[in-house]
């Protein structure tokens, strides 16, 4: 009859097998890091247009209502919701219904690119662009439409973002942890926009 033989490898004094306590996913560690980093590009954007609006004794007020921004503000504050919906039904497993609410929160956004591109439109209509607008500091289109175009960007990126890894995580390449990582840049998204709005629009309501 053989003996069995039970190796016991001792570790040493302090040293644990499990994970440190405070240990952050590699992919969760990329985007925090990605957001503190583009968030401090929209700080100092919004600095300077402070800078520039409070220096200005003749800064445009060319808003007449607060109707448009509203709804936009709106779509995006429940797109954030749909979206710690979808995350949440991915981590019991309900796949069908996480990726319905992605798509959801994507086609959210799809419908404030939307309404800003609108709302653009009828302001270049009025003459404002990029490096002019009729009466008043010229420098208030370049500063209006390079933050609002840099906040449009990260919300086309989002949107992109949702559809492919909504697609993805349907056909099993991705899983929870990933829809929870975009899921933290679209509400960075979110969160930016509640600095633009009161900067932006509502200091410069005609």
């Amino acid at each position: 009859m053989s003996q069995a033989h039970v190796i016991v490898h001792e570790h040493p004094p302090g040293m644990t097998t499990g994970l440190p306590p405070f240990s952050v996913a590699a992919k969760k560690m990329a985007i925090w890091l990605f957001i503190i980093a583009d968030a401090a590009t929209f700080a100092a954007c919004l600095v300077v247009y402070g800078f520039l609006r409070n220096g200005s004794a003749s800064w445009p007020r060319p808003f007449h209502s607060i109707v448009n921004v509203a709804i936009m503000t709106f779509i995006l504050l429940t797109s954030s919701l749909t979206m710690l919906f979808g995350v949440r039904a991915a981590k019991v497993g309900d796949k069908a219904g996480a990726l319905r609410w992605t798509m959801i929160t994507a086609a959210g956004g799809v419908v404030f690119a939307l309404l800003h591109i609108r709302e653009w439109m009828g302001l270049i209509g009025e003459g404002m662009t990029l490096f002019h607008n009729p009466g008043g500091n010229p420098l208030f289109g370049a500063s209006f439409f390079s933050i609002t175009g840099l906040h449009l960007l990260h919300v086309t990126g989002g949107v992109v973002a949702l559809v492919a890894v909504g697609l993805r995580y349907k056909n099993g390449r991705y899983n929870a942890d990933d829809l929870e990582v975009t899921g933290l840049y679209w509400h960075f998204v979110d969160l930016v926009w509640m600095f633009v709005v009161p900067f932006v629009y509502l200091l410069n309501l005609a």
